[in-house]
């Protein structure tokens, strides 16, 4: 009999805990689709100690919002792109992969009407202080659907992005973070 009674605890817990996952993947995902507001909280790399800053992504009638403000660069231009992986546990910034580029398409200039990868946001340049500030309304980033920059990395490189191909020549990554839902306004 003890034996049942524990068989049967067991299954009555374990679809406690089932359903109770089940439920909170649901509300993820909801708050996933509905996604109005994102942020990525940068780390600094080995080779950036020093860096630290943000970018928020807003969602606005023509698409994307990308405002960051970045500290601790050295002055000048460094390439500021989206990467594949949300991954920030490496000392250099590699577990963020390369650009995010779902469709296939050539590394570009989002200021230019040719084709990009999705992650390509150009470049964001210090000032003499080591200040940065960004802010650009991209057409192209969802932050919903199959091809959502959520959950991506964001990495800024030690140099300017030349939009060479590959990946545009920008070197080593100084900073990077992860993008995640954020508050909404």
């Amino acid at each position: 009999m003890r034996i049942r009674s524990l068989a049967l605890a067991t299954t009555v817990a374990g679809a406690l805990v089932a359903s109770t996952f089940s439920v909170s993947a649901q509300h993820a995902d909801t708050k996933m689709a509905d996604a109005t507001r994102a942020v990525c909280v940068f780390i600094p790399t080995k080779s950036g100690a020093g860096v630290s800053g943000h970018v928020t992504f807003t969602k606005v009638d023509k698409g994307t919002r990308v405002q960051a403000e970045i500290t601790g660069l050295a002055p000048g231009k460094h390439g500021f792109h989206i990467h594949e992986f949300g991954d920030a546990s490496s000392p250099d910034g590699k577990a963020a992969g390369g650009h995010f580029n779902p469709k296939g398409a050539t590394h570009g200039d989002p200021s230019k009407t040719a084709p990009r990868h999705l992650g390509d946001l150009g470049n964001i340049e210090a000032d003499a202080s080591g200040k940065a500030t960004y802010d650009m309304v991209d057409p192209d980033l969802p932050l919903s659907g199959p091809m959502s920059i959520l959950g991506h990395g964001v990495v800024i490189h030690e140099k300017a992005d030349d939009f060479g191909q590959p990946v545009g020549n920008a070197g080593g990554r100084v900073a990077v973070g992860v993008i995640g839902v954020a508050k909404g306004n």
